[in-house]
């Protein structure tokens, strides 16, 4: 029998199995991990390796590569439960806990990952402040020698990021980012490209390549023993993405089944996170030894060319404005529906009006989105004030979510949604991967911390 073409609506929209219109493809999935990884901790990397040295430093970048792709590969099978391909979606990392773990577990996974997202707001706005400044002293010391007092508060760029953000933060939801994501991560890899090329280039400049196998001495052991767990957490922090893998995997139009596009993605995507973080780290090392600064584009390590340190600054702020909301939208979307189920009746929670804008489409404003999400934003950005901290913030925010957002809850999800026994091979491989990325994420925590403590009684 055959098909009445005139029938068949071939522009119309392909609606999945609940009802809902995804359009997600490996390409946009690379575009919002490859946003949500390459970040802000890319920057940290050369400082990471300058403490851990040759061996250590590459070494502990590919592990955690590696300890990456594994979280994703189970998480990613979470997605639909009971079963991986044609089960139940579970639209959220909270909603895969709920399902497998049950309520205690959700409400202690909430707890982390709202807070690990929120920090990493406050850590967005903390480097972002720092890029902006970094342009305005880059221009100072080209115009006046680089010995000039060139000195700019950051609090006022904190500020202009946080205003950005507020009217950002009204897009609705994560189906509506993928124009932000692809910006983001056009972005992330000029700025890559430019780290990569300018450590490059100072290596040849150099004619040697600086740098030791025990990486930068410290006067005491202890001292040692801080600043090395400190670089792992900054490590831990460039690396996982677990927070908002589901979120993402949401995004995918199926067939082929979302877990083996975004097995495909995370693939992809962390190879070149890999070769770009392996890249920045080691040529930044190479370049500077010793003295490698906490921020490879903003400690000055680079002078010149000028107007290149400020280009690839210039695409560190844009990249960052897309990843603030990569990390925002989870955290909106959760208040979104407590607020709904809360107040179904109330006007202001549930009433949208329409406005309209000259050259845009009619936007849809909810004024408990207004008001929440600019105290959300305002809130971050208050905070990084109190604690400009780079390389701190950015350990103790690695060290805090690695373990039990990265590698505790999949692994635990997938013993459940694989009907994995006790004891046997398989479990018992899992069970001593989590414990040895536990002892680690440990040992970075605690470092982390005992720097920022010192950092802001300094």
């Amino acid at each position: 029998m055959g098909v009445d073409e005139k029938s068949l609506n071939i522009s119309e929209p392909l609606y999945e199995d609940d009802g809902r219109i995804r359009s997600g493809t490996v390409r946009s999935c690379v575009a919002h991990i490859i946003t949500a990884v390459i970040g802000s901790g890319v920057l940290s990397l050369a400082w990471s390796t300058a403490q851990l040295g040759w061996i250590a430093g590459p070494v502990a970048m590919v592990c955690f590569a590696f300890v990456t792709y594994v979280s994703a590969f189970l998480l990613s099978d979470c997605y639909r439960s009971p079963h991986s391909v044609t089960g139940r979606r579970n639209y959220s990392y909270m909603d895969a806990v709920r399902v497998n773990l049950g309520e205690k577990s959700t409400w202690f996974c909430g707890l982390l990952q709202y807070l690990s997202m929120y920090g990493t707001g406050v850590a967005y706005v903390i480097t972002t402040a720092t890029c902006m400044r970094a342009i305005k002293k880059s221009d100072c010391y080209h115009t006046e020698g680089h010995d000039a007092p060139c000195s700019f508060s950051i609090t006022f760029f904190m500020i202009l990021f946080g205003g950005v953000q507020i009217l950002l933060s009204q897009i609705p939801d994560f189906h509506n980012m993928e124009w932000l994501s692809v910006l983001a991560a056009v972005m992330s890899f000029c700025y890559s490209f430019i780290g990569f090329g300018l450590g490059f280039a100072k290596v040849i400049g150099n004619g040697r390549i600086k740098g030791g196998i025990g990486g930068i001495p410290m006067p005491t052991p202890a001292q040692k023993v801080w600043r090395v767990s400190q670089a792992l957490g900054d490590i831990a922090f460039a690396y996982p993405y677990s927070l908002i893998l589901l979120e993402i995997q949401d995004t995918l139009k199926s067939p082929p089944a979302e877990n083996k596009t975004m097995k495909k993605g995370s693939m992809i995507s962390i190879l070149i996170t890999t070769f770009f973080y392996l890249g920045c780290g080691c040529f930044g090392y190479a370049a500077f030894g010793d003295e490698t600064p906490g921020n490879l584009l903003t400690g000055f390590g680079f002078y010149d060319p000028y107007w290149l340190v400020d280009l690839a600054n210039v695409c560190i702020v844009l990249h960052l404005v897309g990843g603030y909301q990569m990390y925002s939208q989870p955290v909106f979307a959760f208040a979104d529906r407590w607020f709904t189920g809360r107040f179904p009746n109330s006007r202001f929670v549930n009433k949208f009006y329409t406005v309209k804008f000259p050259c845009l489409p009619p936007y849809k404003l909810n004024l408990l989105r207004l008001c929440y999400r600019t105290l959300y934003v305002a809130s971050t950005t208050g905070l990084a004030m109190v604690f400009p901290y780079f390389n701190d913030i950015l350990g103790v925010l690695g060290a805090l979510n690695f373990w039990p957002l990265a590698i505790y809850f999949p692994v635990e999800m997938y013993f459940v949604q694989k009907k994995i026994g006790s004891w046997t091979r398989k479990w018992i491989v899992l069970e001593v991967f989590s414990v040895v990325c536990l002892i680690v994420s440990i040992f970075a925590l605690v470092g982390s911390v005992e720097g920022l403590l010192n950092a802001k009684m300094s």
